[in-house]
C-alpha cells in the first residue's frame, strides 16, 4: 500500500502558485463579483494565462499517478473564493463527463470547446440535474428520441433542466437524457448540445444565496436537433450498453452509468473545493481572535473560544485525509467500496458549513455584516451539503457500501500488497524477523561491536 503524503516538488510549485494566484487575483475581487453577481470573465482570463484554465492542465492533474495534484490545486483556489472558482472549474466537470464517455476523436473534437484559449475564452457546462429529480439522476425525464431511421439520424431532445452551471452561456453542454424509457435511468446518454442551438432556451439565470460569481441557471430542451457525432461514445457503444443494461435488469443487478461515474470521480474534487472555504475561514477567525481583545485579553485566551476552533481544525485536517485519500483511490484505480468518494465529500461539506458558522459566533456582529468575509463564506459553504449529492445523499451511499461491504476487514487491511515477497518474509512484525532479532540481541553481550552493527543494520526491514 504505497500512500504518501509527501508533495512532489511539481505539486509544492502547484500548490504555490494557485495560492498566489487565489490570493493576488480572486480574493481582492470576490466581494465585488459576489455583490453584483456577475460572471467573472477578467479573472478567468488570467487563470488561462497562467495555464489554470486549459483542457490540457486538468489532464495532467487527473493524469497524476498519486491523485494528490487535483485536491492540492481546488483547495487552494477556493481559498480565494468558491464562486470565482466555480467559473473557472465548472468546464472541468463537463471535461470529466466527456471522458467518460467520448470515443477519442470525439474528445479530441470537443475538449478544446470547453476552455478555448486566451483571448477566445469558451464554456461548458453539464446539465444533469432536473426540477423532479435532483440529486436522483434515476428520476431523470428529458428524452431523446431519434428523428428517422438509420445510425445517420439526428437525435431530438426535449426536457428540463435546473440548477447547471454555466448553462445557457457554454458553447458545450454535456446533456444527460433518457434513450429507452423502459429501462429507466440505465436507459441514458449524454449528448453534446452547442451554444445557440435551436430550442435550447435559457428560462433564467438562478438568483443564488452563495456562489454568486458563478453562472446557475434553468434550461428548457424544446426541439433541440443535435446530430448523431454528438452521440458520445457513438450508436454501436450506445447499443452494447443498452443490450448489458437489458441483461442486468433482467437480472436484477445493479449498473453503473457515465453520469455515475463522473459523481464519483468528482466527489474528492468537490470536498477539496469545500475544504478551501474551512480553511480559509478558520486561518481568518484565528487571527481575529488572537487580536480582539476583551476584558484585557485576547479572545483565544478564552476556552469557549479556543476550543470549538481546536475541534474544527482537527475535523478540517481529518476531512483533508479523507479526501486525499479518495483521491489517491481513484488516481490508482481502487473502487470506493467502501464510499469513500462520499465519506471524502459528506466531511469536507459538513465541517465547512461548521467551520463557517462558527466563525460567525465568534465573530459576533463583526460577522454578521459584509465589513469582514465570513458571512460570505458561509453562505458558500452551504451549497456544499446540496449540490453533487445532497448530504443525505452520500450518508445513503456510505450506507449501502457499508450493507455489500458487510464481513470485509478496512480497505488498508484488503488491499494487495506491495513491496514483494521479502516483505512478506521478513518485513516489520513477521516470526522470522522476531526470532532473529532475539537471538541477535541474546548475543549482543559475546559479539564484537562492528560485527553487532552489521547484523542490526541487516534486521532491517525493508522501506518497502
Amino acid at each position: 500500500m504505497a500512500f504518501d503524503l509527501t508533495p512532489t516538488a511539481a505539486q509544492h510549485d502547484l500548490a504555490r502558485r494557485t495560492h498566489e494566484f487565489a490570493e493576488q487575483i480572486v480574493r481582492p475581487v470576490a466581494a465585488e463579483y459576489d455583490q453584483r453577481q456577475e460572471f467573472p470573465w477578467p479573472v478567468l482570463e488570467e487563470a488561462a494565462i497562467q495555464g489554470f484554465y486549459s483542457p490540457l492542465f486538468y489532464r495532467d492533474l487527473i493524469g497524476d499517478p498519486t491523485g494528490l495534484s487535483l485536491p492540492m490545486f481546488m483547495e487552494e483556489l477556493f481559498w480565494g473564493c468558491a464562486g470565482i472558482g466555480l467559473a473557472i472549474v465548472m468546464p472541468a466537470l463537463a471535461l470529466s463527463a466527456i471522458g467518460q464517455a467520448a470515443s477519442p476523436e470525439q474528445m479530441l473534437r470537443w475538449a478544446p470547446e470547453c476552455f478555448g484559449t486566451p483571448g477566445d475564452l469558451k464554456l461548458a457546462a453539464l446539465a444533469i440535474s432536473e426540477p423532479e429529480g435532483g440529486s436522483d439522476v434515476r428520476n431523470l425525464r428529458t428524452y431523446a428520441v431519434r428523428s428517422g431511421p438509420g445510425a445517420d439520424a439526428d437525435w431530438i431532445i426535449n426536457g428540463h433542466k435546473m440548477w447547471i452551471g454555466n448553462g445557457g452561456i457554454a458553447n458545450v453542454h454535456v446533456v444527460n437524457a433518457v434513450v429507452d424509457k423502459e429501462l429507466g435511468h440505465k436507459g441514458q446518454a449524454l449528448f453534446i448540445v452547442e451554444g445557440g442551438t435551436p430550442g435550447l432556451e435559457m428560462v433564467r439565470k438562478l438568483d443564488k444565496l452563495g456562489c454568486r460569481a458563478s453562472h446557475t441557471a434553468e434550461l428548457r430542451f424544446d426541439s433541440v436537433r443535435v446530430p448523431a457525432e454528438n452521440l458520445l461514445g457513438g450508436q454501436d457503444k450506445l447499443e452494447h450498453k443498452l443490450a448489458r443494461a437489458r441483461e442486468v435488469v433482467a437480472g436484477a443487478q445493479n449498473s453503473g452509468s457515465a453520469t455515475l461515474g463522473t459523481f464519483e470521480q468528482t466527489r474528492p474534487m468537490v470536498a477539496a473545493q469545500a475544504l478551501g472555504i474551512a480553511r480559509a475561514a478558520l486561518e481568518y477567525v484565528t487571527e481575529y481572535a488572537n487580536r480582539r481583545i476583551a476584558f484585557g485579553a485576547p479572545i483565544i485566551d478564552n476556552q469557549g473560544i479556543a476550543f470549538p476552533l481546536a475541534d474544527l481544525a482537527t475535523q478540517i485536517d481529518a476531512a483533508r485525509l479523507l479526501t486525499w485519500r479518495a483521491s489517491w483511490m481513484a488516481a490508482s484505480g481502487v473502487p470506493f467500496d467502501r464510499g469513500e468518494g462520499s465519506m471524502s465529500k459528506l466531511a469536507a461539506s459538513e465541517v465547512a458549513v461548521r467551520t463557517t458558522e462558527q466563525a460567525i459566533q465568534t465573530m459576533g456582529g463583526w460577522g454578521y455584516v459584509t465589513d469582514h468575509p465570513v458571512e460570505k463564506w458561509y453562505r458558500d459553504a452551504k451549497l456544499y451539503t446540496i449540490f453533487e449529492g445532497t448530504s443525505e445523499i452520500q450518508r445513503i451511499v456510505i450506507a449501502h457500501a457499508l450493507g455489500a461491504a458487510d464481513g470485509k476487514p478496512p480497505l488498508h487491511v484488503d488491499l494487495e500488497p506491495s513491496g514483494g515477497p521479502l516483505n512478506r518474509w521478513f518485513g516489520r512484525g513477521t516470526p522470522l524477523r522476531t526470532r532473529a532479532a532475539g537471538a541477535a540481541l541474546s548475543a549482543k553481550d559475546h559479539v564484537p561491536e562492528p560485527l553487532m552493527r552489521l547484523a542490526m543494520k541487516a534486521l532491517r526491514p525493508p522501506r518497502r
